[in-house]
């Protein structure tokens, strides 16, 4: 599968953006896909998980109850509306692919797109 990450911008702190992630390929809806950030000089960390049912879903701690992911199978796009920006929040997001089961290390996905750069300003 093939992913490409679309949606990110420049946002005063307190605004909102929603990006999209698009894939490309079969089985779009057999995978789990997450929501992976990097930021300048820090090591890329998890942000948001949804299983391939849409059934479950995982938030890093640092996100929840303002950052909320959902996916569409038959667009096969993913999405992750972010509410209540901070300036900490800045940095390339990137969507990633994997199966069997959610996973909030990126070394467990297989399948990653290109970043949508996001910047929240102060």
């Amino acid at each position: 599968v093939q992913l490409q990450a679309s949606g990110g911008g420049l946002v005063q702190a307190g605004g909102s953006l929603r990006l999209s992630c698009a894939a490309s390929g079969r089985g779009f809806s057999t995978y789990d896909l997450g929501w992976f950030r990097q930021a300048p000089g820090k090591e890329r960390e998890f942000v948001a998980a949804i299983r391939w049912t849409a059934t479950s879903t995982l938030y890093a701690d640092s996100v929840k109850g303002r950052f909320t992911i959902s996916r569409d199978n038959a667009k096969n796009t993913v999405y992750l509306q972010m509410n209540s920006l901070k300036p900490e929040n800045t940095a390339v997001y990137h969507c990633a692919a994997r199966r069997l089961q959610l996973a909030t290390l990126r070394g467990e996905y297989n399948y990653w797109g290109q970043g949508t750069q996001v910047t929240v300003s102060s």
